[in-house]
């Protein structure tokens, strides 16, 4: 079947590589190993400019690395919404006795990204420019994209989920739901020095 990938960058990183030595991740590959009999024509990836942190102020270099090295694929596009970071004042779950009941604490947030999948996938649908899509993520909040692409244009979509959990709602409508396990994932990674029309690059050395 012809397919597009539709990845939500935030609900992969958060899911399946954060925390893993997978983060160098090359989601075509990926793809080919999940969806080894379908015809990948293109990958859409939806992310935000991530901002630095006092504690790690190099995560925005490693995040525009890591996005260099998906413009390597020639069917890879990187789509954005944008990322908001403040303080915030919020409740502790359990404040001991004479301690404020409030914390300051730095609130993340990405917006745009659920919002822009499901458009694309939607308009791409529209144009019949698939016959399935792919949605790379587990938020139930593009339930009503996956109804309409698969009752109104009668076309199919299909999920591999990044989270421990899948979400009930999408794994009842989809075709079908595979769970992106840590095996693939150490099989999908992009060779440590890559080249583009810049020249070539490396891996982050401390991810």
């Amino acid at each position: 079947m012809k397919t597009i990938l539709y990845v939500d960058g935030f609900n992969l990183y958060y899911g399946s590589v954060k925390d893993t030595p997978y983060k160098w991740l090359n989601i075509h590959r990926m793809c080919e190993l999940l969806l080894p009999k379908n015809l990948i024509l293109g990958i859409k990836y939806f992310t935000a400019n991530i901002v630095s942190r006092p504690d790690d102020p190099q995560k925005p270099i490693r995040q525009q690395i890591y996005l260099r090295a998906l413009r390597t694929l020639p069917n890879c596009e990187v789509i954005y919404g944008h990322y908001l970071s403040h303080n915030v004042f919020m409740p502790l779950a359990n404040p001991e006795k004479d301690q404020s009941k409030y914390v300051e604490v730095i609130k993340t947030e990405e917006k745009g990204s659920d919002v822009n999948l499901a458009v694309h996938m939607l308009n791409d649908g529209y144009q019949r420019k698939y016959e399935l899509a792919v949605v790379v993520s587990n938020d139930s909040d593009l339930l009503s994209a996956v109804q309409i692409v698969q009752n109104d244009l009668s076309l199919k979509v299909g999920i591999l989920n990044p989270q421990a959990h899948p979400s009930k709602v999408l794994k009842k409508e989809a075709l079908f739901m595979k769970k992106i396990r840590q095996g693939v994932l150490r099989a999908s990674q992009f060779p440590t020095t890559l080249v583009d029309a810049k020249g070539s690059f490396h891996k982050p050395k401390e991810w």
